[in-house]
């Protein structure tokens, strides 16, 4: 058997980044996905956008579940954390390894097969609760790893590679994640770096449960004409909503004049989001329109992309349930046991 590896030495002119670090140390494993899979492309962009933000490898946590799109997180940031679960339970690991220390940045990486369908209450409870992350579903409309049957993303009467036809209601992530509370919601496409790249980056540094759903393409069993969620499919039929930069806080701002046609979003660390608007009714600071005109352009066809909703104001789960700013695995024994004088006390204030 042949192994690929890739070499360790690095060019001596390679960009670096403000750690000192050069875009090839958050490269992962050479990819064992098909040639030309959408999903590649995502952890192409996932690694410019950390390499572009300066994020330390050993900062981040990346978690995964099963599918094709699950073994992705192989394939970036290979010096950070990483853990493969269970079909569908990526969400509840990642929900307790968040609690447990908050000092680290939280990708988790699913499927439409592994969110959709086998996950589906794992991934309502983690947006609803504000799990502070950066959600990402590489959604193909396929079970890719089981021949290509359809998933419950897949859009009613889309055809099969082999000519089934969809009878199926789909499940709209986006719309769902809308509806569950989440408080950062996009949609991009695997093919439109340009797009994709600015969203990681302001997703990453958003507090709160960040939810991205890109559409990526499985070359295999998916990308052919009849497909929804092919490569022609959605560049013929791709309503992007807005044009994105994102500046990060250390980076001056310069403003467009042009009046109405650039609104910038302000994220926790400072960082700015500037929208240049393509439509100029979207609001993407009003959930409810969003949802509504999400439905409105999927009834006609259009895959909307860009971002959909933002609320810079958002509370995580700390928040929520008020746990101390240090890591839990960083407390210790005269932390974690008060003693019986103060278990006596919450046992009476709960009589």
């Amino acid at each position: 058997m042949t192994y690929l590896a890739k070499p360790k030495l690095h060019h001596p002119a390679l960009a670096r980044n403000a750690l000192g670090l050069t875009r090839r140390d958050y490269e992962g494993a050479i990819s064992t996905l098909c040639a030309g899979c959408g999903h590649d492309s995502i952890s192409a962009a996932l690694i410019q956008a950390c390499f572009e933000l300066g994020i330390a490898p050993h900062r981040v946590a990346k978690l995964s579940g099963i599918g094709c799109s699950s073994k992705t997180p192989t394939y970036f940031l290979g010096n950070s954390h990483g853990f493969n679960s269970v079909h569908g339970r990526m969400p509840s690991v990642l929900t307790g390894a968040a609690l447990a220390n908050r000092d680290l940045i939280y990708i988790g990486v699913s499927g439409d097969g592994d969110s959709a369908s086998i996950g589906l209450g794992q991934f309502a409870h983690a947006l609803r609760r504000g799990v502070d992350m950066v959600y990402i579903v590489e959604n193909n409309g396929v079970y890719g790893l089981t021949k290509g049957q359809f998933s419950a993303t897949a859009d009613k009467g889309s055809k099969s590679k082999r000519g089934a036809v969809n009878h199926d209601e789909p499940i709209d992530l986006v719309v769902l994640a809308l509806a569950l509370g989440a408080s950062f919601v996009a949609r991009s496409f695997s093919g439109d770096k340009a797009q994709l790249v600015p969203l990681l980056k302001a997703a990453l540094c958003h507090k709160g449960a960040a939810f991205l759903d890109v559409v990526s393409p499985c070359v295999a069993f998916n990308n052919h004409p009849g497909s929804t969620k092919s490569y022609d499919y959605v560049r013929e039929h791709n309503e992007a909503v807005n044009r994105l930069d994102f500046m990060p806080e250390r980076d001056p701002i310069a403003v467009d004049l042009e009046p109405g046609s650039v609104r910038d979003v302000v994220l926790h660390d400072g960082g700015t989001l500037r929208l240049r608007k393509l439509d100029g009714d979207y609001d993407p600071s009003d959930r409810v329109r969003a949802m509504a005109y999400l439905e409105a352009h999927r009834a006609a066809g259009e895959v909307v992309t860009g971002l959909l909703y933002a609320d810079p104001g958002a509370r995580d789960l700390h928040e929520a349930l008020e746990t101390v700013a240090a890591p839990l695995n960083s407390l210790g024994d005269a932390d974690l046991v008060p003693g019986s004088a103060a278990l006596d006390a919450i046992n009476a204030s709960l009589r």
